[in-house]
């Protein structure tokens, strides 16, 4: 279940003329199912006072995306100066973000507390004495080790290295309450494009008796529990959606348990990147060259380094031949870039319409962690990204990547030293 029927209706009848004008490839991102999404999570969760989506910025790091999820009221979810200075740009500040980072160093933290700050959700214990001075708000990411399974993407949480401990946790609030911090949150995020909800209820089910715990043996309330992300999106098309309606109606039915057992309710929080965003992205392309050797391959004129997924994952991308009929006149193929590296493919062994050189091919759900996961290898450069906003228009809101963007850092004042002279 790729991209929905309605994006398809959107983009496709145009794409033509997109592609004319702007010239291929590019990303490109739809305004409206982006719209719609936030608005499902919203309504979703209705029923949870102070309920709050902080956007993964690290899914689609671009202004005019965060511009849109800050219209609809939601916060910012940082991990890099950065992701901070970008979600500022769009008027976010205070506790409109959350900055969870992880080997945090002293220059961060710096960037974290100024302009009024953020959230402070804290990774480790020992990060504690490095921060500059404790904020009277502090969050910790938890990690459950053992006690919770996670899911094959994320990992065993045991084996992660991120979190503090179960173990450790009480402590860390401790700490932080005796350097002066007042006001409390509590965080997790254990697993990853997740489609089964029962384990986003497993999940937070576990953290409310951690905060019910620390409750009891500190006297603290917390005023937010952060679930974090992983809601995962349906990239093939025989995946069943996640049941988002279901999912909300037991979370919220936890809290109302936690309620009654502790007189207070916190609020929820959610982190969500991938479902907000993957969805209604596509990474367009042309074909521009065919080779038949002991199988055939489609040379695109993009490569791994505007969708990396399918080579460091394996992950499935659907894709579509524009004006073509999936089911007719069909052959089995390998879409791949011309990075020199042979797992630079956008799919493997995948029956697609015969594909002619100059046909337009879409690559679908790459609006997440698409263009945000490039690189500059072999000298490649990254695509343009669009947006196909809510009045039919298309926007450029970021130009490709360009030689001279990728010599710019070879340009600076001359600067030698001799080690162990002064």
């Amino acid at each position: 279940m790729p991209m929905s029927e309605t994006f398809k209706d959107r983009l496709f009848p145009v794409l033509k003329d997109i592609t004319k004008h702007f010239g291929t490839p590019f990303h490109i991102y739809d305004e409206i199912g982006i719209r719609e999404t936030g608005q499902l999570l919203i309504d979703g969760f209705s029923e949870m006072k102070g309920f709050r989506e902080y956007f993964a910025v690290k899914a689609l790091p671009n202004p005019r995306i965060l511009e849109i999820m800050r219209d609809m009221g939601f916060g910012f979810d940082c991990s890099s100066i950065a992701e901070l200075l970008l979600s500022r740009q769009t008027g976010a500040r205070g506790e409109d973000l959350m900055f969870t980072s992880n080997n945090t160093s002293i220059e961060e933290f710096q960037v974290a507390g100024a302009e009024g700050g953020g959230i402070l959700n804290l990774d480790d214990i020992t990060l504690i004495p490095k921060v500059p001075e404790m904020p009277a708000l502090i969050c910790f990411r938890y990690n459950p080790g053992p006690r919770c399974d996670g899911n094959e993407i994320i990992g065993d949480p045991a084996e992660s290295k991120y979190g503090v401990s179960h173990e450790q946790v009480t402590d860390a609030y401790r700490m932080a309450r005796d350097l002066g911090a007042k006001r409390f949150g509590l965080h997790t995020m254990v697993v990853s494009n997740e489609l089964n909800y029962i384990y986003k209820v497993q999940v937070t089910r576990l953290v409310l008796e951690v905060a019910e715990r620390v409750t009891k043996e500190l006297g603290i309330k917390f005023e937010f529990i952060n679930m974090g992300g992983g809601l995962g999106i349906p990239y093939k098309p025989e995946d069943s959606p996640l049941d988002l309606h279901t999912m909300a109606a037991e979370i919220t039915e936890l809290f109302n348990q936690f309620k009654k057992r502790n007189g207070y309710m916190p609020k929820l929080y959610l982190e969500s990147g991938r479902y907000m965003t993957g969805p209604h992205g596509a990474l367009v392309v042309k074909a521009i060259n065919q080779k038949d050797i002991y199988r055939k391959y489609i040379g695109v004129d993009a490569c791994m380094s505007a969708l990396m997924r399918p080579a460091l994952y394996g992950a499935y991308h659907h894709i579509s031949v524009l004006g073509k009929d999936s089911q007719q006149d069909t052959e089995i193929v390998d879409v791949v870039g011309s990075l020199c590296e042979n797992n630079d493919k956008f799919a493997i062994q995948r029956t697609l319409p015969k594909t002619e050189e100059g046909d337009i091919l879409i690559i679908h759900d790459t609006g997440a962690h698409g263009h945000a996961m490039g690189f500059n290898y072999n000298g490649k450069l990254r695509p343009k990204e669009l947006l196909l906003r809510t009045d039919g228009s298309v926007e450029l809101i970021r130009r490709e990547e360009t030689v001279d963007d990728y010599f710019a850092t070879l340009s600076f004042e001359p600067n030698t030293m001799m080690p162990g002279k002064a």
